[in-house]
């Protein structure tokens, strides 16, 4: 049990480095850094590359915006493949629509327990 958390926490930790990595030594605003993960999962996902990473590495695979793009190609590669052309547009919302609901709900309880501040 002890190896699979050290696997997920490598994973997930190489992951985050390189992602420093790229925020400190290139002048990239966050938002096209975060695009760029997302493109970048799905387009290792294409190709074949991360699902061994993802069974590898789990969670610390598939919580960083590389698994979610990972996640949003394999929900339209298998909406293709049960129904057709029609897959392409609904795939990627099936297959991270519960992920994005749980993170809308809890951000929205996380602003009912914290008041917020505006910075002057």
């Amino acid at each position: 049990m002890l190896y699979v958390y050290l696997k997920v926490f490598l994973t997930g930790g190489i992951i985050c480095a390189l992602v420093q990595l790229l925020m400190e030594k290139t002048k990239m605003m966050p938002g096209r850094i975060m695009v760029l993960l997302v493109c970048t999962g799905a387009v290792l996902g294409m190709i074949g590359i991360y699902k061994p990473v993802v069974d590898f590495g789990q969670a610390g695979a598939t919580v960083p915006l590389l698994g979610f793009g990972y996640n949003l190609w394999n929900g339209v590669r298998q909406a293709v493949d049960s129904q057709g052309f029609y897959g392409i547009f609904i795939g990627g919302f099936q297959a991270s629509a519960a992920g994005i609901c749980g993170s809308l709900i809890f951000s929205f309880l996380a602003s009912l327990i914290c008041s917020s501040k505006i910075k002057k």
